[in-house]
């Protein structure tokens, strides 16, 4: 992995060459964290909901001609790229978890205390699906944050350095000066948040050209590619909004009437917000939202030795609970 590494002087260095160095670490923050000639090391875990094109975005950013398929519990892969000519190629570990939100807790495999530092979540919301669109990012944001909170309380007491660092990089994209700073809660690592299948809603599909968006802002996350400088805010076409770069003001209110706006009691405009949206689409409830298909009947990861193991404990499995129901109804109990 990579050390923290502060700005070195040489004799020779010259205050131009100096005031050179600086303007570069400023604009390259994320390179002042890799020694030259080591090898940069980041991580992304994407997750969202089932079948929301998830497989289809990583495959496009590591330009791999695959035909994408049902990602199962947590899956993993990784592609390699050189920033420079002649130099090492970095690493970026891809992570995806499956199963929309019923397998959240298999976040806390790829996130750890040891790679939080180069760790980024990338969101991909099924826009043809909007009545589980809030539920889906809701579920799978709170968990995500709770287990980094914990590491990050950890890190506060092994390495306070460390975890002041993560924390204050995360409040560095809100300017001093803006307009909702009192309201926001700044997610504690990198998250990009994706709507997928936006080109079903669009008559003239220009889907090829958003993947290409997308792809630049995976690559900037795992390979530190320069980052797009394009905003985009008008509702009627597709929004690309980096952090800071937005406010509530320039949102405007929830599509409601006044009568309705003053019925729903929220303390922020984001509960305004979650209110107005459900009653327009109804969420399907956390139970719907499961994966109910068993993962070990699907032929595509037939195995025949594993599966025959897994019947024979099975049927060991319901012989114990048979011979431990006749023990317990054999038994006597005393009566007061």
């Amino acid at each position: 992995m990579y050390s923290k590494q502060s700005l070195p002087l040489y004799n020779c260095d010259t205050l131009w060459d100096l005031a050179i160095a600086e303007v570069e670490k400023r604009e390259n923050p994320d390179d002042d964290d890799v020694k030259p000639g080591e090898v940069w090391e980041k991580s992304i875990l994407f997750m969202g909901n089932k079948n929301g094109g998830k497989t289809t975005i990583i495959l496009r950013c590591l330009e791999r001609e695959e035909s994408p398929k049902p990602t199962l519990a947590l899956e993993y892969t990784f592609g390699r790229r050189a920033r420079r000519h002649n130099t090492p190629k970095d690493v970026a570990h891809f992570w995806e978890l499956g199963g929309g939100t019923s397998l959240v807790e298999l976040i806390r495999i790829p996130i750890t205390s040891h790679n939080i530092r180069s760790f980024a979540v990338v969101l991909v919301l099924d826009l043809s699906k909007p009545n589980e669109l809030w539920t889906t990012m809701e579920s799978l944001l709170q968990v995500t944050r709770s287990h980094v909170n914990k590491i990050l309380t950890k890190l506060e007491k092994t390495n306070p350095e460390v975890a002041a660092e993560i924390k204050q990089r995360m409040w560095n994209n809100l300017q001093r000066d803006h307009p909702d700073s009192a309201l926001v809660d700044p997610f504690p690592i990198p998250l990009v948040i994706i709507g997928s299948k936006y080109d079903i809603f669009n008559f003239t599909s220009k889907s090829e050209a958003l993947l290409l968006k997308a792809r630049a802002l995976i690559n900037h996350l795992a390979f530190g590619y320069d980052k797009s400088k394009s905003v985009s805010v008008d509702p009627s076409k597709p929004l690309f909004i980096p952090a800071g770069l937005d406010s509530m003001s320039q949102i405007g209110p929830p599509p409601a009437s006044d009568s309705d706006l003053g019925k729903m009691r929220a303390n922020t405009p984001l509960e305004l917000w979650k209110k107005v949206f459900e009653k327009t689409f109804p969420p399907k409830s956390s139970c719907d939202l499961q994966d109910t298909k068993d993962p070990a009947q699907d032929s595509q990861y037939a195995e025949y030795e594993v599966d025959a193991m897994r019947a024979q404990k099975n049927q060991e499995l319901e012989q114990y609970k048979r011979n431990a129901s006749k023990s317990w109804k054999e038994m006597d109990f005393d009566s007061d």
